[in-house]
Parts: structure tokens; C-alpha cells; sequence
């Protein structure tokens, strides 16, 4: 991926130092969840507070420049699933179930990606976004087929792949569970005509 535009005329040191923020938020964040101590990834880091935000001026911020990578695949999933030979159901339901099982990279993201959909100025809030489109299009092709209710939009696709994945944040002894549980989100979408 090129460096953002920001980044391109870094110092070296300063350079080093949002690769380190970036290490330590991902090890911080994957014992303590999303809402661990921006201090506590700073110290891990070795860098003072200040050097944090000035890389991440908010956790939004940084979450989305941790999660942008795994927000490209899901999108680069999406169009591979919407050019496979696959019923336009079980490529929607394919894509979320990779979407819900990525959702589990960090405890507290389901709550957090769901947060952006009421802060357009979140630093999440784009790549949200441009995810509800990715799955808008897939839900759209199964929508075309009578399969999917028409009623349904990208926004509730969202919400109820949100909803997935937050259960098996909070209770991990569902996520076993999490094949039937899209099984019964499947059948909920389902348009009852096309039966």
C-alpha cells in the first residue's frame, strides 16, 4: 500500500515511530479490546503521548488506519465473490461471514464500527462507508435474483453482520454457534415469495 500523502515527507524517526505506534496498537489492542489505554499503547511504543496523537490525532483514527488493510480484502472479497460462479445469496452470505469473523480482530470493534454509523466525522466512519457499499452491491445482486426481501438495505446488512460478530465478542462461547447464526440472518433476508 504507497504511504498516504502525509506521510510521504516524514523524517525517518518520525517514520519509525508510527510503525512502532502501529506494532504496539495492534499487541495493546488485542489483549485489552478497543478501548485500552491510548497511554498504554504510547508506553509499549516507546514513544511520549504527544507523539501518539500527533500520528493518531483520535482511536478512531488509529483503528482505521490498523484496520484499512483488512477493510481492503473485505471489499477485494466482496468483487470476487460478486464475479464467482455462486448463487448471489451464498456470495452474500459468504461475505458476511468473512466480515464477521474479521470483526473479531480486536474485543469491543462490533461496538465501535457500529458507533460510526452516527459520526460522519469519525476516522472510521469512511471506511464503514465504503464497506455498507461493498455489501450493498452484493446485497443488491441477491436482491436482483427475488432471493433476498427487497426491503432490506446496506445499513441493516451492517447492523445485523455487527450483530453477529458483537454476540460472539460477548459471549466467545457462541462464536462457535456462528455458522448457524447467519444461517437463521440468512433465513430472516430471505424473501418468503421466493420460497
Amino acid at each position: 500500500m504507497p504511504d498516504e500523502p502525509a506521510q510521504q515527507g516524514q523524517r525517518a524517526d518520525a517514520q519509525r515511530n508510527r510503525e512502532r505506534i502501529l506494532e504496539a496498537a495492534g499487541e495493546v489492542l488485542g489483549e485489552q479490546g478497543t478501548q485500552a489505554s491510548l497511554r498504554d499503547v504510547a508506553r509499549r511504543a516507546g514513544v511520549g503521548l504527544g507523539t501518539l496523537y500527533r500520528h493518531f490525532p483520535t482511536r478512531d483514527a488509529l483503528l482505521e488506519t490498523l484496520l484499512r488493510t483488512g477493510f481492503d480484502q473485505l471489499a477485494e472479497e466482496a468483487g470476487r465473490l460478486l464475479d464467482a460462479d455462486l448463487p448471489s445469496e451464498r456470495a452474500l452470505a459468504d461475505w458476511i461471514s468473512e466480515f464477521t469473523l474479521r470483526s473479531g480482530t480486536f474485543r469491543g470493534l462490533p461496538a465501535s464500527l457500529m458507533a460510526t454509523l452516527g459520526d460522519p466525522d469519525s476516522a472510521l466512519h469512511a471506511s464503514c462507508l465504503a464497506m455498507r457499499e461493498t455489501a450493498g452491491r452484493l446485497l443488491r445482486a441477491a436482491q436482483e435474483t427475488g432471493r433476498i426481501r427487497p426491503d432490506v438495505d446496506g445499513t441493516d446488512l451492517f447492523a445485523l453482520a455487527n450483530a453477529l460478530s458483537w454476540i460472539a465478542d460477548q459471549a466467545p462461547s457462541i462464536a462457535a454457534r456462528r455458522d448457524h447464526l447467519l444461517t437463521l440472518i440468512m433465513d430472516g433476508l430471505a424473501n418468503s415469495g421466493a420460497r
